[in-house]
Order: structure tokens, then C-alpha cells, then sequence
């Protein structure tokens, strides 16, 4: 019997853990109600004579309503050795029911109550976004040993070792393919609603769907270099760190609240000699200055909304780290492009592959592709893979080969000679009679040409060009219709800078930088625009970005861009940056109109305190319905 019912008992107490811990989020709106309960009992107990009971319910109501806020109020003290506005709060509360106003202190802490609750909730919800990150990642992985399969955590993976995943299940760990072919739903990662199709040698991220395929994995990262866990960081860093705008709040604050405590203590002697008040009406108007002075609203103004910006970004693949570069991107007059990999994809691809008139085409790219796949240069990637799909052959495997290192290669294959390289490799006057002149022309379109010759004859030349990004145009006009000045910084030549920066509509190129000399324009530029963002993402633009008020870093950038850019597009979208500095404007926009709204009701609240005219329950619903209104206002933001 003992032995049934141990599980029953452990059960129950499992069951009341999960009970607490989907009650405990919700617990400061859940005293806040509950505090209102209290005062509606309260009223009604002294609408009926039983004035006694009435008070020991709004003492309740006072105890339930204000203990997370007085809480907070007291250990903040106590750390900053400053007042804050939470203590105004417990002190209008107190100072009410001193002098018998016992229904308006209670709503006084009911609403401040409310107001806190709702500021959870903005905290919350921003959370929720890393909460629903981490729930995406698996704790284990199916270890392949020796042939073996064995389930293992995640943190105990190893950079090299082989992992199986099967149909359905997601990645566990940042890898390689190296055996077999499946869909991935990346949306996790970049946000892309699109499954892709992968295969061997294809990168793998932690987190993402395996839709279909089994696939053997190596692993590239530890656990805690995923990128994965990278946007968990990144979102982490933002909402701890705070904007200008908000620390300048909480300086003010501190001397805002003693400015307010030492004129109620004036108010609560003066008025009864200067102005003949009665020393009731002086307390109960010192009590009034109190609750409506208090900068709840003004407090109030600006986290929230720094908050529900972030999560709208982190949401959309736009991760801030930090209110300060939100805050500053509505700021921006111009932005620096890095070239390679942020304007263009960053992998060069064939756009024109032209032979000898009367020679056969497809056997003179076969066999070139054939002699540049035993070479790893980005040139000769792209030219094995443009054949792939233009041609449905098995490549050949030459006889002899030799790379002339700086100039291009040498090959046997099938008893012919063959020479491919670039122009300075082969006789010149050949390069003339063979071209007219179009690899001069071909050149000036910012393309890389390179010459085939067979059996000392040229007979073939192809033109690669690092391709602009489809969105690049749209993204260069959104800035611009934004009123922000573009400009391409890139180590290219001037004939390929010339030729980007025509095809990508940038407003400025310049051409030939070195990562040093990007830094220096990137300087000159903010000598000129005063706040300039730089987006790359190459350890070259490293420094650019570090320099630039606002770093922007492309998600699949090197670990070093990321790492120093304050902002990163996790999809490589750059029309995100146009939605990035609208969002940052929005953002300014709705905690200006959260300022001045806040101040206002604090100056007409005082100035009807003082005309007598404004009684203590509408100065409390006005004060405090007015902070409720700012959160409202600033959970816009959460919406796209």
C-alpha cells in the first residue's frame, strides 16, 4: 500500500509545481484583481455601517496590492541609496489612509498595481521570444559510434563527431552534411518561410526541421557557439541594455522624487499660514501633490516601449543589441556598404562562356570543367557548377595537371594540351585576335575574365561577376526615399566598384579600400553625416563597424562581424534595415508622444491640486490612468 501511494503523492506534488509555475508569470495582474476584489469589499462593508471590517479589508487590499511594488521600492533604496517612485507610491498610499481617505489609498495601490502588471507583461512578452528559441532546440542528439547509435546530451557533443538526423526531428548542432539529402525548414534561423533543399557539404543549423531525408551530420561548433544560441545571446544582451533615453530617466528620477518629497513637506505646513487652509485640507492636499506629482507615466515611458521594439525586431530576424543602437538608427544620415557578400552574394558566378565560331561548345566546357574540379578557387567552383546544370555529363578525369600559382593551370586530357588563366597568361596578341576587344568590355562591366587556349590555340573565354542580391536594388531605394545617403565601400578595382555601384544604385562607390582606409571613410563620413551606420559581414569590416555609430552585420557573416556589429540581420534581407530604422522611429515617435502626454497630465493634475478643485480619487485615477495609457501605448510597438 506504502509503495502505491509514494507515486501518488510525488504526483501531486508535480502536478502543484507545474500549477505554481504557469501561475507565477501571471501573479502581480493576479494580486492586482485580487486587490481590487478587496475594495470593492471594503466600499460595500462601509456603505453598510461596518466601518471596522471595511478598514481590515482595505489593510488587506493595501498588503496584497502593494507588496510586489513596496517590495521593489524598498530593496531599490536600499541598493541605490536613493528614493524612487515606487516609495512616493507607498507614501501617498500611507499619508491617504492617515487621514481617513482609506477607498482612494487602496485605489491608489490597486492601480499602481495594474500598471506593474502591465509592465510585466511588456517584460514577458519580450521574453517569450527567447523562451520560444530555446523550447526549438533539441537536449540530445543520436550519436553515431563505430556504427553505433546513442542518444547523448547536446552540451557533450564534440567538434568532429557524426550525428544522425532523422525525418521530422530538428537539428541539434551547428554541422556539415556529409551523407544524404533532405528539405530544412530554416525559419528558426532566418526566417525564411521556404524549406531549402540540402545536401553533402551543405551547413546545417541547430534548431532547423530535417523535413524528409535521413542525414549523417559532422559536427562544426560546440553547443555554445551555435548560431542558434547566438540570437538567444543577442536578444539576452538587448533587453538588459538601456537607451540614452531611459538612463537619463532614471537619473532624473532620483532627483525628481526628492524634489517632490521636500515641496509636499512644505505643502504641509505653508498653505495653512499663507493661504488660511485648514491643517486638514493642507495634509489632504500635500497627500494629493504626492500621488499626482509622483513620474509614474514619465517612468513609464520609455522601457516599455524599448522592449516591445525589440521583441517586434527579434521577431521579424532584426536582433538589437541594445536600446542605445534602436534608439540611435532613427538617428542615421548615412549608411557605408560593405560589397562582397552585403550589396552581392560574396560567391562569383559565370555569365558568359564564349568559344571559337565552329567549335564545339559544350565538349570545351566539359573538359574545362573537368580540369578546374581538381582546383578549390572560387572561380573554378562556379565554373564546375554552371556546367552541372547546363551540361548532364560525368566529368573526366585529366592525365597530368599543374597549377601555375598566381596565373591559373596546365592539364593533359586526352592527349590535348590545355592552358586556362587569366589574360596576362597567354600571348597577347592571341587575347586581340580571339576577343575584338570584348574582354575589355566585358571588364568594364566588373567582371573576371578568364581564357581557355587548347593545343596552343585559344579557343574559349568566360566572364564570372560576383552576382548583386536580388533585393539590393529595393533596399538601396528604401533607404534613399528614408533620406539617407548610400555609399559602397569595397577593396575591388574601379572597374567592378564602378560597374556594383551602377547596378545597385548606391549614391557613392569608392573603390580599391583596404580594411584600414574603410575605418578612415567610415570617420570622414561621420565628420559629414554626423551618424552613419556600416553594414559588411567579413572580418575585414571588423573595424568599419565598430567604428560606425551603428554596426550592421548579415547573419551569415564571419563570427567576427557579429560579434562586432550592434545589429544583425539573421536572413541576410537588407530591405530589414529600411524596416530596422522605421521601427526605430516608430519607436522615438511613440515614446515622445508618451513624454509629453505624461508631463502634461502632471502639470494640469498639480495646477487643479492647487486651485483646490481636484479631489483625491480623481487625482489618483489621473495619475495612474494616465501611466496605464503610456504602456498601452508603447505595446504598439508589438504589432508589425
Amino acid at each position: 500500500m506504502e509503495t502505491e501511494i509514494k507515486p501518488m503523492l510525488k504526483q501531486n506534488k508535480q502536478s502543484s509545481n507545474d500549477i505554481l509555475e504557469s501561475i507565477k508569470p501571471h501573479a502581480e495582474l493576479i494580486a492586482a484583481l485580487f486587490c481590487g476584489v478587496l475594495i470593492l469589499t471594503g466600499w460595500l462593508l462601509d456603505r453598510n455601517d461596518l466601518s471596522t471590517l471595511s478598514v481590515i479589508t482595505y489593510m488587506l487590499a493595501f498588503i496584497i496590492g502593494g507588496y510586489a511594488k513596496a517590495k521593489e521600492g524598498m530593496e531599490e533604496t536600499f541598493a541605490n541609496k536613493e528614493l524612487n517612485v515606487e516609495m512616493l507610491m507607498i507614501f501617498a498610499a500611507i499619508g491617504s489612509a492617515i487621514i481617513g481617505y482609506w477607498t482612494e489609498g487602496a485605489i491608489l495601490i490597486f492601480i499602481f498595481a495594474l500598471s506593474g502588471a502591465l509592465e510585466t507583461y511588456t517584460m514577458n512578452k519580450s521574453n517569450k521570444e527567447i523562451s520560444a528559441l530555446m523550447d526549438l532546440q533539441p537536449e540530445e542528439a543520436l550519436l553515431i559510434n563505430h556504427g553505433m547509435e546513442e542518444k547523448i546530451h547536446v552540451s557533450k557533443l564534440s567538434i568532429g563527431d557524426l550525428i544522425l538526423v532523422k525525418p521530422g526531428e530538428r537539428v541539434p548542432s551547428d554541422g556539415k552534411i556529409i551523407r544524404g539529402q533532405s528539405t530544412l525548414d530554416e525559419a528558426a534561423i532566418t526566417g525564411e518561410s521556404i524549406p531549402i533543399s540540402k545536401g553533402t557539404t551543405d551547413e546545417v543549423f541547430a534548431g532547423t526541421v530535417n523535413l524528409n531525408g535521413a542525414l549523417t551530420v559532422e559536427i562544426t561548433k560546440h553547443n555554445h557557439e551555435t548560431l542558434f544560441q547566438k540570437i538567444i545571446q543577442l536578444v539576452q544582451t538587448a533587453q538588459s541594455e538601456k537607451s540614452p533615453s531611459q538612463l537619463f530617466i532614471e537619473k532624473f528620477e532620483g532627483k525628481y522624487v526628492k524634489i517632490v518629497l521636500i515641496t509636499v513637506a512644505i505643502m504641509m505646513v505653508l498653505p495653512h499660514f499663507l493661504l488660511g487652509w485648514s491643517w486638514n485640507e493642507t495634509f489632504y492636499r500635500a497627500m494629493i501633490l504626492l500621488v499626482v506629482a509622483s513620474p509614474c507615466a514619465l517612468v513609464a515611458s520609455i522601457m516599455p516601449a524599448t522592449l516591445s521594439a525589440i521583441s517586434n525586431g527579434a521577431r521579424k530576424g532584426i536582433l538589437f543589441k541594445g536600446g542605445v543602437h534602436l534608439e540611435n538608427l532613427s538617428h542615421l544620415k548615412a549608411i557605408a556598404f560593405d560589397k562582397t557578400g552585403t550589396l552581392t552574394k560574396g560567391k562569383p558566378e559565370v555569365t558568359d562562356f564564349i568559344t571559337k565560331p565552329g567549335m564545339d561548345a559544350d565538349e570545351i566546357l566539359l573538359k574545362t570543367a573537368s580540369i578546374e574540379n581538381q582546383s578549390a578557387h572560387p572561380l573554378a567552383t562556379a565554373l564546375v557548377n554552371y556546367t552541372k546544370k547546363r551540361l548532364n555529363q560525368t566529368l573526366l578525369q585529366p592525365e597530368e595537371l599543374r597549377d601555375v600559382s598566381g596565373w591559373g593551370v596546365e592539364a593533359v586530357l586526352g592527349s590535348e594540351n590545355w592552358k586556362i588563366g587569366k589574360t596576362a597568361f597567354f600571348d597577347q596578341s592571341e587575347i586581340a585576335a580571339f576577343a575584338n576587344g570584348l574582354e575589355i568590355q566585358l571588364a568594364n562591366e566588373g567582371k573576371t575574365i578568364v581564357f581557355i587556349q587548347r593545343n596552343k590555340e585559344i579557343v574559349g573565354m568566360v566572364a564570372f561577376k560576383d552576382i548583386v542580391r536580388s533585393e539590393t536594388k529595393a533596399a538601396i531605394k528604401q533607404l534613399q526615399d528614408q533620406g539617407i545617403y548610400t555609399i559602397m565601400l569595397t577593396g575591388d578595382s574601379q572597374a567592378t566598384a564602378s560597374a556594383i555601384a551602377a547596378e545597385s544604385k548606391v549614391d557613392q562607390y569608392i573603390a580599391e579600400c583596404l580594411p584600414e582606409e574603410k575605418v578612415n571613410h567610415v570617420k570622414s563620413l561621420r565628420d559629414n553625416y554626423d551618424n552613419v551606420a556600416m553594414v559588411g559581414d567579413g572580418i575585414n569590416d571588423a573595424p568599419a563597424l565598430a567604428t560606425a555609430n551603428v554596426g550592421i552585420a548579415m547573419g551569415e557573416g564571419t563570427d567576427v562581424a557579429l560579434e562586432t556589429a550592434d545589429v544583425v540581420l539573421m536572413k541576410n534581407d537588407l530591405p530589414k534595415i529600411a524596416e530596422a530604422i522605421e521601427l526605430s522611429r516608430r519607436m522615438n515617435k511613440i515614446i515622445k508622444q508618451n513624454v509629453i502626454f505624461s508631463i502634461t497630465v502632471i502639470m494640469f493634475l498639480i495646477a487643479s491640486n492647487f486651485l483646490q478643485v481636484l479631489d483625491l480619487p480623481y487625482g489618483v485615477i489621473g495619475h495612474e490612468g494616465s501611466t496605464i495609457l503610456v504602456i498601452l501605448n508603447s505595446l504598439r510597438l508589438l504589432k508589425s
